[in-house]
């Protein structure tokens, strides 16, 4: 085992030194990875981005396009060809078409490349001609991010973390009245292990659904061509002083880093630890209107997720030595348009708070950081009503459940995000003062002018953070 890992490190650093010289010498490429947890947007997202970036008309808070340098923007052959494809024109049309609706949500690692003619800047740009600048963006589940964390975990710390959460969750009550019946020193019973697995599956489920975000190891929930496998069919056991070879507990312990070994390790290998700008959505505003609880555990696992970046600068000799760090992390806080524009700084304000310890270690490390309120695509518009004599911001979009248009008021967030992390921290159930709500709203249809992508708000501010100082 020791040996393979040398191996893989070693085939990793000259794979490393390989892309630095080739980047160094011909066209720079960067690769973009764009992650969140279940219904964040990622799909609209890079859909948007790089519609976006084909019809630049409404990215003039990228200096390059502001600045009439980006000459050409065009789709390549992805160079890994290894990769699903993002499927980017079917997601477009499923966005634009006359019945817009909002595509399918990203089950799998896909890869896209974009690449960009820019003419360069400064006092000799009128002398050398358009350079290539390629973008390859990484769209993966944010799931499977969490899984990283598994990795410093034995089977015994994972299941007692586990299984102290469950008596307080009643979505996990099933799966425990299930664990207790079963004898883990007894000799392994393959369809025991099966149904544990099944019952533990619908518990990380229900347990999404309900708004937790600690639900690993997450190919559970997205198994993809694992599905059925030995390494998906295990779940956690109280941890037990003897334990018998071939028993039950041992056998869930051998699938366990089995799985960390044949599945996190190498998505961590072949992905993550090739991603040089990082992109983190979330859902801020539906875990506020599940509750506290919710508001917690995405909290607890951002600072998952982003222990295990890498960040630092990508300094020439830095990245030839040491490999690629994540040298710039965006934190982007989603459907920025179900709330009108008055409050989108109270959003980012929260979406700071929330990740304000791993934002400080990455700029320690190097890595610049930032925080945004952002909707990919705009499905509503702004409105003022009076109610009981008072004037409400609104928003008014058309409603994903009936089809029919409402105007909608979520509730006022607070200036100071510590109203809603402190409670959310102290372990209320509820909100105290305040309430807040959220709707489902689908895309609306577009009539598009030519050279202009998506309405959006505030994603040509993203892409400036992500690669403006590349362009």
């Amino acid at each position: 085992m020791i040996i393979t890992d040398l191996a893989n490190e070693v085939s990793r650093r000259v794979e490393a030194v390989g892309d630095g010289l080739s980047e160094a010498l011909f066209e720079p490429v960067i690769r973009i990875g764009v992650t969140g947890l279940a219904r964040s947007g990622k799909t609209v997202f890079i859909t948007s981005l790089v519609a976006n970036l084909l019809d630049r008309g409404r990215m003039s808070q990228v200096s390059a396009i502001g600045e009439g340098r980006i000459v050409a923007a065009y789709l390549q052959p992805q160079p890994d060809v290894t990769l699903p494809r993002f499927d980017y024109e079917n997601h477009h049309a499923a966005l634009t078409g006359p019945n817009p609706h909002w595509p399918e949500s990203t089950r799998a690692v896909s890869e896209l490349r974009l690449s960009l003619k820019v003419q360069p800047a400064g006092l000799l740009a009128g002398l050398q001609s358009p350079r290539t600048v390629h973008l390859d963006i990484v769209d993966y589940p944010g799931e499977w991010l969490l899984d990283l964390a598994l990795l410093d975990k034995t089977y015994a710390e994972w299941s007692a973390d586990v299984l102290s959460r469950l008596p307080n969750r009643t979505m996990g009550h099933a799966f425990l009245d299930l664990s207790n019946t079963v004898d883990a020193q007894a000799q392994l019973d393959e369809p025991n292990a099966q149904s544990l697995a099944r019952s533990f599956t619908d518990y990380l489920n229900a347990a999404r659904d309900a708004g937790y975000y600690d639900c690993t190891p997450g190919r559970f929930l997205l198994p993809g061509d694992l599905e059925g496998s030995p390494v998906l069919t295990f779940a956690p056991l109280p941890v037990i002083e003897a334990i018998p070879r071939r028993s039950l507990w041992r056998e869930m312990e051998r699938r366990f880093e089995a799985y960390k070994r044949k599945v996190v390790r190498p998505f961590f290998r072949d992905h993550f630890a090739r991603i040089d700008r990082q992109v983190v959505l979330v859902d801020a505003l539906g875990a506020i209107h599940k509750g506290p609880q919710a508001v917690e555990d995405m909290r607890q696992a951002m600072v998952d997720i982003l222990a295990s970046f890498r960040p630092g600068r990508n300094a020439f000799l830095n990245r030839l030595l040491l490999g690629k760090r994540v040298e710039r992390i965006l934190f982007a806080a989603t459907k920025a348009d179900h709330l009108h524009h008055r409050q989108h700084p109270c959003l980012t304000a929260i979406m700071e708070a929330l990740v304000r310890d791993a934002q400080d270690r990455a700029q320690f490390a190097g890595a610049k950081t930032h925080s945004l309120s952002i909707a990919a695509l705009r499905a509503t518009i702004e409105d003022t009503l009076d109610h009981q004599g008072k004037s409400l911001d609104c928003v008014r979009g058309t409603l994903l459940e009936s089809g029919k248009q409402a105007a909608f008021y979520p509730g006022e967030l607070p200036d100071d995000p510590t109203k809603l992390l402190s409670p959310a921290k102290s372990g209320a159930t509820q909100w105290l003062d305040a309430e807040y709500e959220i709707m489902n709203f689908a895309p609306s249809p577009l009539s598009l002018k030519p050279g202009f992508g998506p309405p959006h708000i505030r994603l040509d501010r993203a892409v400036q953070f992500l690669i403006g100082d590349r362009l």
